[in-house]
């Protein structure tokens, strides 16, 4: 929902773009990831940011998944038969989305992390 957001806004907003933008921006003010950048293949990035965005994602879903677990009552989040397997797939799928739009910012510390490790491994 975030990123037809940001295409409303800016029609020129793409994924690509604010991965691009997230780099320059960071390279700027850590150059110690500007360099481990240069060492990791774009490819390698690329993998890098999904499993970063994977690894908030979950973090997100557990988050979620304490925080609805105590709600009773009527609605989708109710406690009637059914609704904790429907609920986990709701929060699963919000945690996704929610990572997917930017997190909380725990992703661009996974992926800075990831990628000074993987570049001290390459040189």
């Amino acid at each position: 929902m975030q990123s037809s957001l940001n295409s409303i806004i800016d029609p020129s907003y793409s994924k690509a773009s604010y991965d691009k933008a997230y780099a320059r921006s960071t390279s700027r003010t850590d150059p110690l990831l500007a360099e481990a950048l240069t060492k990791v293949s774009p490819e390698a990035q690329k993998k890098t940011r999904a499993k970063a965005q994977e690894f908030e994602a979950m973090f997100l879903n557990s988050m979620s998944s304490q925080m609805t677990t105590g709600i009773k009552g009527e609605g989708p989040f109710g406690d009637t038969t059914g609704t904790g397997v429907w609920r986990s797939m709701l929060t699963d799928e919000y945690s996704k989305s929610f990572a997917k739009s930017g997190g909380v910012g725990i992703s661009n510390d996974v992926f800075r992390t990831l990628i000074l490790q993987q570049a001290n491994r390459a040189g």
